[in-house]
């Protein structure tokens, strides 16, 4: 550490020692002192304290030779290899007195020529020893009280940014959690310090959806709520224009990259919900992995993706799942699972996991996570990270109502103490609905181009829900689950249930790759119906002009030997699997309906000859 070189003259007039030249009417005259002894007072110098301000480095041999001198020091003596040293000679300082407070060196008094010339006696010696001896340890003092002001002023400082960083966090965390129908969320934060680096949203989308948000910037305090902050604007200007999770958080980091401090970066889990529905997307930018709560087992939800802000040009996976009645999913950051007991073991995500899997939920959850942390870290806790948790459940069937069997029967399942009955509810209304009519039946085949039958059976068929999904590869999973979900209350046959999955996922495929062009723009279109004999799905698409196709069984032998194209199976098993395949054409999309009998036996045989199908569409 530099030690800093100064005249000192503020302090020495302060002790009464040495006046400033300006204030002496006979510049070069020896100062009066009181007599001390009946000898000759000795003279004082006359010329006034050098003004040079130079800082000693520690290595500068000057430094450690000043420490150890006894008293003043004669310039024009030394010969050291120093750069102060080649200094003071080049400003012709003839004396130098160290100023050593407790063995430390603080300061050094140089001197000049005497104004009439004459050299310095050793009584001017010896009286400028004494004046070091006296102000060493004022000047250490001045430099304690200067030292306190400044960090008094320092803190000063810090405080007033924390306070503005305090105001920007807590002007842009949620208030609340949004108030959902059919659906319960809640959140917990609490920062390590007063302010933290973690962050949660909820965005309210133009299309219905729900925006999740969870983040955590590295580092603590006003630069991770300032990039906080950042971040979170950057994000909901991405998201509210549309755009998918995956390409948010695309759009995020490119932005982010550019402005990002070094050594910073963000780590972020961004999804979105269709409340109707209950389809889950969501993307992941280095965060710790969600839980979802399912059938009473707990899953981490992955997808891949490099944090915000490291690299850009950075492509972000994009994953789904279907939630059902009383699905949970939790979101949190590391402060929570990397947070260290008293053996200085991590909390860890299967202990997470495994208090999930109890059917907490909601703000209960939340209470059960911080009551097993306070007892897992202890009383003397000295919280490392920032804690964030936000859960999600849906409280029944999505789309608020847990029977949208079209029967009259629409409860609302806002209130959740009732939830847990709405089920047997819808489907007894469902069952009383095909006992007011046992002998009604579906249309003969060769009615169809009748409008009176038509008209009777569209009044037989209800509409249980719709759904749409982007032409997203693997999406076909979510239109099972879809539908698994939307025909429960039915309680349809266990193979029939799965016979119709089926079918609807192989139709599905068929409309992203050969309707949409696998286009995520585009859509694809599925509505559930029933009457109380058979069940249906319709999937249509976007795509233009309608393909003159007639389905033929394929040669098994061929395709296995490989003499023929793999392609082609999903026309042959679709026609095995429902009862009836047929295109309508509405509103410009191309649609086929799948129809199955509610009580369907097994299918036949794939090698058997199935009847002439209607004009399905598409092919795999």
């Amino acid at each position: 550490m530099s030690v800093r070189v100064s005249a000192m003259r503020s302090w020495l007039k302060t002790l009464g020692v040495l006046r400033d030249r300006r204030e002496q009417p006979n510049a070069g005259q020896p100062i009066a002192t009181p007599a001390r002894s009946p000898r000759r007072q000795p003279r004082r110098p006359a010329s006034p304290a050098a003004t040079l301000a130079l800082d000693l480095a520690p290595d500068d041999p000057l430094a450690a030779y000043c420490l150890a001198a006894s008293g003043v020091i004669e310039i024009d003596r030394l010969q050291l290899d120093s750069p102060t040293l080649r200094t003071w000679q080049a400003a012709r300082m003839r004396l130098a007195l160290p100023l050593v407070s407790q063995g430390e060196l603080i300061g050094v008094i140089t001197l000049g020529p005497r104004a009439g010339g004459e050299e310095y006696g050793a009584d001017d010696l010896a009286a400028l020893t004494t004046l070091a001896t006296q102000v060493a340890p004022a000047v250490r003092v001045a430099q304690l009280a200067q030292e306190q002001q400044t960090q008094a002023r320092e803190r000063e400082r810090l405080e007033h940014e924390l306070d503005v960083a305090r105001l920007i966090q807590q002007t842009l965390l949620p208030k609340a959690a949004p108030e959902l129908p059919g659906w319960r969320l809640a959140a917990y934060y609490q920062p390590a310090r007063a302010v933290g680096g973690d962050f949660y949203d909820f965005l309210a989308l133009p299309d219905g959806r729900l925006g999740l948000v969870i983040g955590d910037v590295t580092d603590k305090g006003t630069p991770a709520a300032l990039l906080m902050a950042t971040t979170r604007s950057i994000l909901r200007a991405a998201a509210l224009g549309g755009a998918t999770p995956g390409a948010t958080l695309e759009r995020t980091n490119d932005l982010l990259h550019h402005d990002i401090p070094p050594r910073m970066f963000v780590t972020c889990l961004y999804a979105t919900l269709e409340p109707q529905t209950g389809l889950l997307r969501f993307a992941n930018a280095g965060h710790n992995l969600p839980l979802w709560r399912h059938d009473g087992a707990v899953t981490p939800l992955r997808a891949s993706g490099m944090p915000l802000g490291l690299m850009p040009g950075m492509r972000y996976e994009e994953q789904a799942v279907m939630l059902a009645a009383d699905d949970s999913v939790l979101l949190y950051s590391d402060g929570l699972v990397e947070a260290h007991g008293v053996n200085r073991a991590m909390f860890g995500q299967p202990r997470l996991a495994a208090l999930m899997a109890q059917s907490y939920a909601d703000q209960a959850l939340i209470e059960q996570a911080l009551a097993q942390l306070a007892a897992f870290v202890g009383a003397n806790w000295d919280q490392e990270d920032d804690v964030t948790l936000v859960t999600l459940r849906a409280l029944c069937a999505p789309g608020g109502y847990a029977d949208r069997s079209g029967f009259g029967v629409r409860i609302s399942c806002e209130d959740d103490e009732r939830a847990g009955a709405l089920e047997d509810t819808a489907i007894e209304a469902v069952d009383a609905a095909d006992a007011a009519d046992p002998n009604e039946s579906e249309p003969d085949e060769g009615d169809e181009g009748d409008e009176g039958d038509e008209g009777d059976e569209a009044s037989r068929w209800r509409t249980l829900g719709e759904w749409t999904t982007p032409s997203h590869h693997g999406d076909e999973r979510l239109a099972m689950a879809w539908v698994a979900q939307t025909f429960a209350p039915l309680a349809l046959p266990s193979a029939t249930l799965e016979r119709l999955k089926t079918a609807v996922a192989e139709a599905t495929m068929n409309a992203m790759e050969h309707g949409n062009q696998h286009d995520p723009a585009r859509l694809v279109y599925l509505e559930a119906l029933a009457s109380p004999t058979a069940a249906a799905v319709r999937v249509g698409d976007e795509g233009a002009g309608v393909a003159d196709r007639t389905p033929t069984t394929p040669n098994l032998a061929a395709k296995l030997a490989g003499e023929e194209s793999p392609r082609g199976w999903g026309l042959f098993l679709i026609r095995q699997l429902v009862d009836e395949a047929r295109i309508e054409i509405a509103h410009g999309r191309h649609t086929i309906r799948l129809v199955i009998a509610r009580d369907a036996p097994a299918p036949a045989s794939p090698t058997a000859q199935p009847q002439e199908a209607r004009d399905v569409r598409h092919s795999s």
